[in-house]
């Protein structure tokens, strides 16, 4: 297991253009979150949610990786075997910014999953129109995205590494989706990234950085590779 935890949130990829659920007042792109990403509004309407992802999709092909993607990544080629990087986000900056073993807690905006037989494929930022799955055949597909409702099987290495990791950084995440605070209690040692303050939900970290990701990313790698280095 990792000596260091990295888990991201919305914040990392927000320099790089891609917009947060929480500052769009429950829309996003004109869309109703409740309708687009809960089991509910799949079962309501099938297709608008198909079209949704594939907007999402194809409006990450030409963000860029920002600096903060860069040095996670960096530090993780460093240290790969001290250092798990897990992310909430559905888009893949971190692995274009050279990132390797990205664990990614609610799925993947550029792969598709079958609904028939659990395969899970590429499809790039292309839309799913027309699509089937390669392993079955079906033609019940969908992306491959955590929506309220549905379980998120990744969560449980999100819990193994927090057993035996030694110094936990959450980066651009604010603590309302998963209880980041709760995981800093348990591994002892602790860095928060976020621009928005939380005096209850922030107390419980050890060291807080109130500034863009982009911004933080030298100090944070710098906290990094001390710890490792003076724990090696």
């Amino acid at each position: 297991m990792a000596k260091v935890v990295i888990l991201s949130g919305a914040g990392l990829s927000a320099e790089s253009g891609i917009r947060t659920f929480r500052e769009s007042d429950g829309l996003w792109e004109e869309y109703d979150v409740a309708e687009v990403c809960s089991t509910q509004g799949f079962q309501a309407n099938r297709q608008k949610v198909l079209d949704f992802y594939d907007l999402r999709r194809a409006d990450i092909e030409f963000k860029e990786p920002n600096a903060a993607h860069e040095m996670v990544a960096r530090i993780k080629k460093r240290f790969p075997k001290d250092i798990a990087v897990i992310t909430q986000n559905v888009d893949n900056l971190l692995e274009r910014a050279g990132c390797p073993e990205v664990v990614h807690l609610h799925g993947t905006l550029t792969d598709l999953r079958c609904e028939d037989c659990g395969h899970i494929f590429a499809v790039g930022y292309a839309s799913q129109n027309g699509l089937v799955c390669p392993a079955c055949e079906s033609e019940l597909v969908r992306h491959n995205v955590v929506m309220f409702g549905e379980s998120a099987p990744m969560y449980r290495v999100l819990s193994q590494e927090l057993s035996d990791a030694q110094l936990l950084i959450v980066i651009g995440t604010s603590g309302h989706v998963i209880d980041t605070a709760y995981f800093s209690q348990l591994v002892g040692n602790s860095v928060l990234n976020n621009i928005d303050v939380d005096e209850y939900h922030d107390a419980a970290f050890d060291t807080k950085l109130y500034i863009p990701a982009t911004q933080a990313a030298a100090q944070i790698e710098k906290i990094i590779e001390d710890f490792l280095l003076k724990n090696s």
